[in-house]
């Protein structure tokens, strides 16, 4: 039976946290929204339904177990909470800034089809994280009995870095190769600050480097050592290059003098770079 804390989507209207004033964004390109304080995140838990089949779950790619971190969030249990949300994520402070979660857990959440508001769901699951952090909650990663044997991973995406972690975890000695200057591929790179502050991406990185991984910055396949080469490294080699192509669109303008494609100029622009010549 559901706790007495939840189920209050009738007497409690969806909120999300407030923005930062329009004045102070204008000065800087942090991220745009606040985070909940403790009571706000309790009570926004608190209006999950806690349904018999959680559609939140069902249709979240990693089938995080939603309801059940709800729960333990609004009943004040937070290091649980956060200790149940990292069971199926590396990294869930950033899936709960970026994942469309309106296409996902909050788009296909019950009470949002009765008309209620769906849960704040990535709200809450950034507050958990992030809460986790300052509270020293995140632990080291546990590095398992070595296996002798090594994985080159190329891409240091978030393909590359979960995969990195889940390897270490498992004895192996882990070594990731990337052309650019900072991990984190596309969080890094192709996310602008006001959406996901890169401080929340390089914590992640430390934390995978305290546990041994060795990252290989600046590194461009081809260049600095073939794939056969790290192939003859390594005792399997797992390619996760992402996707840096752009999607191309059809609309009058296209390919005209002075357009830039968007994922060229964010990689520029948080390259720290210029802007990228048209």
């Amino acid at each position: 039976m559901a706790d007495d804390r939840m189920l209050k989507f009738v007497g409690t209207g969806q909120a999300y946290p407030s923005k930062r004033a329009a004045e102070q964004r204008a000065e800087d390109f942090r991220e745009i929204a606040d985070r909940y304080a403790v009571p706000s995140a309790e009570e926004q838990s608190g209006r999950c339904s806690q349904c018999g089949v959680p559609y939140c779950t069902v249709h979240c790619p990693l089938h995080n177990h939603i309801p059940d971190w709800l729960r333990l969030t609004a009943e004040g249990r937070l290091r649980e909470a956060y200790e149940l949300s990292n069971s199926t994520s590396t990294m869930p402070e950033i899936c709960g800034r970026i994942c469309p979660q309106d296409r996902l857990c909050e788009g296909n959440c019950v009470i949002e089809f009765s008309g209620h508001g769906a849960v704040t769901i990535g709200s809450v699951e950034k507050f958990i994280t992030d809460t986790a952090w300052e509270e020293g909650w995140v632990e080291p990663v546990v590095v398992g009995p070595a296996r002798g044997q090594s994985v080159g991973i190329i891409g240091a995406g978030p393909a590359g870095l979960a995969t990195a972690e889940y390897m270490r975890g498992y004895g192996y000695d882990v070594h990731v190769y990337d052309r650019h200057d900072r991990a984190g591929g596309l969080l890094t790179y192709g996310i602008p600050g006001f959406k996901l502050e890169k401080y929340v991406v390089m914590r992640r990185v430390e934390r995978l480097k305290e546990a041994g991984i060795v990252f290989h910055q600046s590194f461009e396949v081809g260049r600095d050592a073939s794939l056969d080469e790290l192939r003859a490294r390594h005792d399997t080699i797992l390619i996760a290059t992402g996707v840096y192509k752009a999607r191309g669109i059809k609309a009058p303008g296209v390919g005209a003098s002075g357009v830039v494609e968007a994922l060229d100029y964010l990689t520029a622009s948080n390259s720290g770079t210029a802007s990228p010549k048209p």
